[in-house]
């Protein structure tokens, strides 16, 4: 038997043997949830880890991150050097599939790309996930040989993202504030809204008046606005964006031109899934 045979095996053991934790449902495979902390450890701006680096951002052991990194490899979604690990493109037909099965944004994609040509900018499709912004649909900009640096699949978080607040604007005000409590946030910028009572505020704006505008919080020289997307009952089920530079997009036009553009794409949207 191989090493990463012999780290499946363990991994594999460990979830038929392993005791429930106290309170926690019994059906749930603990080991499964540890895997998924792993793949969630590798991130943008750390691409490449190493073993330490792992065990460190999950809490995991060495011997316990050691033997999921070697399943991930053994099942072709990881690499490694002998030194470092990373993640390979084979995750992204996990993505697709998902991406494949929801409606809502197979919908979105010719209108958003309607929206991007008109306005010359690039749009965005978002859900949240935790305290972040997961990006499900990019849009580039078929005008700007040079885009914002997202795409598919790219986190940032909600405090400080004009998506981020129409997103947790979807919540109940209690739910909300648990995430933004747990966000720890930070300054990006100068510009960037840190304190809990004003975010509970650009929250509390962003669903009174259905969509939200963020100016500089996440970069420097980057403005976005974004409006909710909502399903039957009112449900908020995601949200659309579009972002450019402050050297091409003014305020102003932000909030007149952009914004009516962005409820109706919105609308239309909302009207086909419902």
């Amino acid at each position: 038997m191989t090493d990463n045979d012999s780290g499946l095996a363990e991994v594999l053991d460990d979830s038929l043997t392993e005791e429930p934790r106290a309170g926690g449902d019994r059906e749930l495979v603990h080991s499964a949830l540890r895997l998924f902390e792993v793949l969630k450890a590798f991130r943008r701006d750390r691409p490449r880890m190493t073993l330490t680096e792992v065990a460190e951002a999950t809490g995991l052991t060495r011997a316990s991150a050691r033997r999921f990194l070697l399943t991930l490899v053994h099942a072709g979604y990881a690499e490694t050097d002998g030194k470092r690990f990373a993640l390979t493109p084979r995750l992204l037909e996990l993505g697709h599939a998902v991406m494949a099965t929801s409606s809502v944004w197979d919908v979105a994609r010719p209108i958003l790309a309607a929206l991007s040509e008109k306005l010359g900018e690039s749009c965005y499709g978002a859900v949240l996930d935790g305290n972040e912004v997961l990006y499900v649909l990019h849009i580039p900009s078929a005008r700007h040989l040079i885009n914002v640096d997202l795409r598919v699949g790219s986190r940032t978080p909600a405090y400080c993202t004009s998506v981020g607040r129409v997103l947790l604007a979807g919540l109940t005000p209690a739910a909300a504030e648990g995430v933004l409590a747990a966000s720890k946030p930070e300054a990006r910028t100068p510009k960037t809204v840190t304190a809990k009572g004003k975010l509970l505020q650009a929250v509390d704006q962003a669903r009174r008046q259905g969509w939200a505008m963020v100016d500089e919080e996440l970069e420097l020289g980057l403005r976005s606005l974004s409006v909710p997307l909502r399903g039957r009952g009112g449900v908020t089920v995601g949200a659309i964006n579009i972002c450019g530079p402050t050297s091409r997009v003014a305020l102003e036009e932000l909030r007149t031109t952009f914004l009516g553009e962005m409820l109706d794409a919105a609308a239309r949207i909302q009207a086909a899934i419902e």
